[in-house]
């Protein structure tokens, strides 16, 4: 089976720094736009309680140096400034207002996390500053007619949530759940999502929910009083750090509940061999995104490009983490996004532009699955698979389940 589109290191330069644009085209430019530069901002957590993240944004900056010594998006470098921001929503607003503010960049890209672009959520859109593909799922990023210049790159949380209640209605309609998630919008979208295609099963069904706080030091307690209710399905709906800890205790407990985790920690390098994978075996989850320690997807032509591109430009990432994947497949949608744009980089254009996705693909996307946006839905990607662990990877099963 082909799990990804044959690019070869060719077609995928083509379709990423491809040649400038007739000359005769009007150029327009907005903030850090230039005949020579783009500049664009982001927060990562390269610190602090999400750290694990942080991967993400050094190969988000990988990719776009590749691009860079390929000439750039129409003859343009991309100047990529990713800040620290600990995952502390305080520090966000800080750093954001300086990407805006005083580094003048034309958009923002990709910053991490549901409570920190939460807290600049109605500062950029009164700046009318494009905050777009971010990196979080939150079901308030496709909030178009509040919210006109932000747009998510995951699924939503909500969709992620429905995908799996259609699992466990077809397959384990007489599950007992138990729910662990954080206590916020990332978390409690989840439960939302799931409850509302559990429908009228949700009340017997669901027999205990815990929630953490992105603080907390452990999750212990919470694991011990899920396993007490007598569910036989437990359902994490936490970011890595508290996912790798939910998999331990579990494991310490002698509990074997039937367990689903949420995609954004199903990274085999980042949470999964930190947890032991002996202890992730079996466990369930939602994917999107190609498993780069899939042996299958070794053998193609993407897979040659990503290894080729893993070994120069990010030669200290783990090839088998899947958040360098997810960075190196986001970057590719922003450059999608630059290269559209042409000769007008204005923000008023970028956000034209990003709203009419039609279509498309990206590498290491999974067969079927490609990116749609309109001026009425500003949710990229609504399609995922299925996949169980192994002990040493990821198994794809049954078809595409839309979460729209």
């Amino acid at each position: 089976m082909k799990l990804l589109k044959p690019y070869a290191a060719a077609a995928l330069i083509a379709s990423t720094a491809i040649a400038a644009l007739p000359a005769h085209a009007e150029k327009r430019y907005g903030p850090g736009a230039t005949d020579t530069e783009i500049k664009i901002g982001q927060t990562m957590p390269y610190s602090g309680p999400a750290s694990a993240y942080g991967t993400i944004g050094k190969a988000q900056a990988a990719y776009f140096q590749w691009i860079n010594d390929q000439g750039g998006v129409n003859g343009r470098k991309i100047n990529f400034i990713s800040l620290d921001d600990g995952y502390n929503p305080a520090k966000t607003v800080e750093q954001t207002r300086k990407l805006v503010e005083q580094d003048e960049v034309l958009l923002l890209f990709q910053s991490l996390g549901t409570p920190t672009n939460s807290a600049i959520h109605k500062y950029v859109n009164a700046k009318k500053v494009p905050h777009i593909l971010l990196a979080t799922g939150a079901t308030k990023w496709s909030d178009p007619k509040n919210f006109p210049w932000t747009m998510g790159f995951n699924p939503t949380y909500q969709a992620e949530g429905r995908i799996y209640a259609q699992y466990l209605l077809k397959n384990y309609p007489n599950a007992k759940l138990a729910l662990l998630y954080q206590n916020d919008d990332f978390g409690k979208d989840y439960v939302v999502g799931l409850k509302s295609m559990l429908g009228d099963k949700a009340a017997s069904m669901i027999v205990k929910e815990a929630s953490y706080e992105v603080t907390d030091p452990t999750i212990d307690s919470q694991i011990v009083g899920l396993k007490a209710s007598g569910a036989d399905t437990l359902l994490t709906f936490a970011t890595p750090k508290f996912a790798a800890q939910t998999i331990r205790k579990v494991a310490e407990i002698g509990w074997k509940p039937m367990h689903i985790l949420t995609n954004v920690s199903a990274s085999v390098g980042a949470v999964l061999t930190p947890a032991g994978l002996d202890k992730a075996k079996d466990i369930v989850t939602a994917a999107y995104l190609a498993d780069p320690s899939e042996p299958e997807l070794r053998k193609e032509a993407a897979f040659k490009v990503w290894e080729n591109w893993m070994k120069k430009y990010l030669p200290a990432g783990d090839p088998n983490d899947q958040l360098n994947l997810y960075g190196y497949a986001s970057a590719a949608a922003m450059v999608h996004v630059l290269k559209a744009c042409g000769d007008d980089l204005t923000r008023d254009n970028v956000m034209k532009v990003v709203a009419n996705l039609k279509d498309v693909e990206i590498p290491m996307l999974l067969p079927g699955i490609r990116l749609n946006t309109s001026a009425t839905d500003f949710g990229p990607i609504a399609e995922m698979r299925l996949a169980k662990f192994d002990g040493t990877r990821w198994v794809l099963f049954g078809d595409l389940l839309s979460g729209r």
